[in-house]
């Protein structure tokens, strides 16, 4: 497919940019511990530029070392020592013809403590971010005069370094936004009160990059359409800021809505619609003149030409689009949509980033290891040599399509009709039709690398030898635990359900397992029956991101389910299952009609023995074969075994 609009170069602030693609400022924990930008960072960016952006905002690049710090491993623009690496990273990107912007960014009260060396978090006011929970100290009058200086000599890093432009992050509820917005400003100095003092702040920032690096320096704002929060800015606050700044002589605008507090609004997980909030910057655009960037959980090229020739916005941001397929926009223009590997929204990336590690992606195991792991990494010598694969789920198919690049020539035996293996369920609950697509893809995958597929194929030792293959890759997938306790064969396997092979009985069915299996199923099952969801755990959804965990749970709540936590599976009788509390050890009885059962996977090595017999070091595991696990853990492990293997 042709598209027009995407394709088409446009103009921000005199500066011509090769296409309407813009990467968007993602934190990703890349650079170097100093802040400057090294050699991974740099090669994470330009993958991208190669990969068809025609602007690409960094990360978000802290402007204050003392209560400015975002991330572990942050961007930082704080100091004349960032120029050299920026301009290193700024001449690599423009290799591609493809334009740079710095996000200046301070967190504010969305901040932990323990990231700025135990000082408490500072903020327009002393309004306490739920998420974060530390109250925050609001700026003295002083301090804020401080801080804008700080913004405007992040610019003139910048500048000298050779970036194109700045922007400043003044949505999602970080420091610029929390003086936007009447939720979290309650001053009462010339920083807070009227419209005008809310946006002062902003301005004085707008008015001092424009003073030390001159009126044709482009300055983008990034803001929101919508704080998605009771007392915060709404739509039609929105409007009149947007208003305001093209007033100040910006460059263009940069829409996208939510902070911390509101929640899944501010990055969406997998059941919110590509296009659920372009109203936002559509309303924005037909109020202002400049260029107007917009994210809008875009998925697939063709979505994102609609929204250009709907006039939702200017330009469009692919955020997550870029961590699971750095090749997003060149695949789009060379009409190869089938073959880019699409965001899931599993908010695996974010999980990860939470949890103080560099960024990570479920179906992108590259990402964040590209200059170690990376395509040009891989070691070519495979010379046409036969290798075997057993198992097409997605482990399978990644370590085959890894193993055929290297020039290996690879047999995938599955010994169902179908590839994609578990995938193919895990598609079946609500909001998880990305993971159809994925299994798609990696068939395209599969094909394009000439990887022979053999289907309703048992990985036995002959089927293996018929293929003549010198190395044996197994990747078999798990098989569904099944403990050894009273009435156990009167339950059913949570994947026997969602394959459609278990009848599902009566009112009441119990769910034995809180993760993601689990939940899940009880949310498919939900709709038509009364479900407790039984976890032996605390908490339930396991790994899972906080605001998936809750959409589940609501989703069970709302139809007249209920969560059972700390509870440990007895026995299963007639009618009920008996459960007793993990610590207090108390016994009780709850209604169950039909028992399911999602109580994780055990690893499954079809002919281990006779195999490994015959190929001693040769044989290989990885995804679930190797140690139960996620998409996002088979699919890594497969890549990493494949990536080494033989190439030590």
């Amino acid at each position: 497919m042709s598209y027009t609009k995407l394709f088409e170069p446009g103009t921000i602030g005199g500066l011509e940019i090769k296409n309407r693609i813009v990467m968007p400022a993602m934190g990703c924990s890349f650079a170097e511990s100093t802040g400057e930008a090294g050699q991974r960072i740099i090669k994470y960016y330009a993958d991208r530029a190669r990969g068809g952006a025609g602007l690409i905002i960094t990360e978000i690049t802290r402007i204050d070392d003392e209560t400015g710090v975002g991330t572990p491993n942050q961007l930082s623009a704080t100091n004349t020592h960032m120029v050299p690496q920026l301009y290193r990273l700024a001449e690599t990107i423009h290799a591609y013809d493809t334009k740079l912007f710095v996000q200046l960014h301070h967190p504010g009260n969305q901040t932990p403590s323990r990231l700025i060396g135990g000082k408490q978090p500072v903020s327009a006011s002393d309004v306490t971010c739920r998420v974060i929970g530390e109250q925050p100290r609001p700026l003295t009058t002083e301090e804020v005069e401080g801080m804008v200086k700080k913004f405007v000599t992040g610019a003139v890093i910048a500048q000298k370094s050779g970036v194109d432009g700045v922007e400043i992050h003044a949505a999602h509820g970080y420091l610029v936004s929390q003086f936007l917005s009447p939720y979290t400003n309650k001053r009462e100095d010339k920083y807070g009160g009227s419209f005008e003092g809310r946006l002062r702040f902003l301005t004085e920032i707008i008015l001092g990059i424009k003073a030390y690096c001159g009126p044709r320096f482009p300055i983008s704002v990034r803001m929101n359409g919508n704080d998605f929060l009771e007392g915060g800015l709404s739509e039609e606050d929105a409007i009149r800021i947007a208003k305001y700044l093209e007033s100040l002589g910006i460059a263009c605008l940069n829409i996208s809505c939510g902070m911390y507090d509101s929640g899944s609004t501010i990055i969406e997980p997998s059941f919110y619609a590509e296009g659920w909030k372009k109203h936002l910057a559509k309303n924005i655009k037909a109020a202002v003149s400049i260029p107007v960037i917009a994210v809008n959980t875009i998925k697939h090229p063709a979505f994102a030409e609609e929204l250009l020739e709907e006039g939702v916005s200017d330009f469009v941001g692919i955020a997550r689009g870029f961590l699971a397929d750095p090749d997003w926009g060149k695949k789009a223009y060379e009409g190869k949509d089938n073959l880019i590997r699409k965001c899931l929204g599993c908010m695996e990336c974010f999980r990860i980033l939470n949890d103080g590690q560099p960024l990570g992606c479920t179906v992108n195991p590259i990402l964040g290891r590209e200059f170690e792991w990376g395509e040009e990494k891989l070691v070519r010598n495979g010379n046409g040599r036969k290798v075997a694969v057993i198992g097409a789920g997605p482990a399978g198919i990644q370590a085959s399509v890894v193993l055929a690049r290297r020039g290996f020539k690879v047999s995938l035996l599955e010994k169902s009709g179908q590839i994609g293996g578990t995938v193919n369920l895990a598609a079946v609950p609500p909001n998880k039709t990305m993971l159809k697509e994925l299994v798609d893809t990696m068939k395209e995958e599969l094909e394009v690398n000439g990887v022979e597929v053999l289907l309703n194929t048992e990985g036995t030792l002959g089927n293996v030898k018929k293929t003549g293959a010198e190395a044996v890759f197994v990747t078999a997938g798990g098989t569904p635990v099944k403990p050894n306790l009273p009435g156990i064969e009167k339950a059913v396997t949570a994947e026997d359900v969602l394959a459609g092979r278990a009848e599902v009985k009566g009112t009441n069915v119990v769910v034995i397992g809180g993760g993601v299996t689990g939940l899940e199923t009880a949310e498919t099952l939900a709709k038509d029956h009364k479900v407790t969801v039984v976890e032996m755990l605390d908490k339930v959804g396991g790994n899972l991101y906080p605001s998936i965990v809750m959409h589940l749970v609501q989703e069970i709540m709302k139809s007249g389910g209920a969560i059972s936590k700390g509870k440990t599976l007895v026995s299963i009788e007639d009618g009920s299952v008996t459960v007793r509390g993990s610590e207090s050890e108390e016994v009780a009885s709850i209604p169950a009609d039909t028992v399911v059962l999602a109580m994780g996977v055990r690893s499954n090595r079809p002919d281990y023995d006779a195999l490994k017999k015959a190929y001693g070091d040769k044989l290989v595991l990885a995804g679930d074969s190797r140690r139960g696990g996620q998409i996002f853990d088979a699919l890594h492990s497969a890549y990493d075994r494949a990536f080494v293997f033989e190439a030590r």
